[in-house]
């Protein structure tokens, strides 16, 4: 009897896959993916960031807007464009927060806070254009 038990054991081993012999690997290149799709991202975002900072420290660049944009206030105008820079910075990180943290729960998490970043464009986009 004691015999068979050692087959279990080994023939349970056997179907365990590399990933999860070594934890401490597999989590090292979850954050090795983050980090790269973070870097990408933050590729991606680097010429709408610097627009938006653009905008933001040249009060003068209100009247390109015109229409309501151009009647805003111009602490609101600043104000407007400084928190849109706020959340282009925040991209990256939740990019590569989202990748790294990819269980069931991660992707959830992230699509919640895009949805949120979104509505958060859009209606400050009511309150300054509308």
């Amino acid at each position: 009897m004691p015999k068979s038990r050692p087959s279990q054991r080994s023939s349970s081993t056997a179907q365990r896959s590399p990933e999860s012999r070594h934890p401490a690997v597999a989590e090292k290149n979850r954050g090795r993916w983050g980090a790269f799709a973070a870097l990408i991202t933050l590729a991606l975002i680097a010429f709408p960031l610097s627009a938006t900072i653009a905008f933001a420290t040249n009060p003068a660049s209100q009247k390109l807007f015109g229409g309501r944009l151009e009647d805003a206030s111009r602490g609101g105008y600043i104000t407007f464009w400084w928190l849109m820079s706020l959340l282009i910075v925040s991209l990256p990180f939740l990019v590569g927060f989202g990748i790294t943290k990819l269980s069931s729960r991660g992707p959830t998490i992230v699509g919640g806070i895009v949805a949120l970043f979104v509505i958060v464009i859009v209606i400050l986009g009511q309150l300054f254009v509308y």
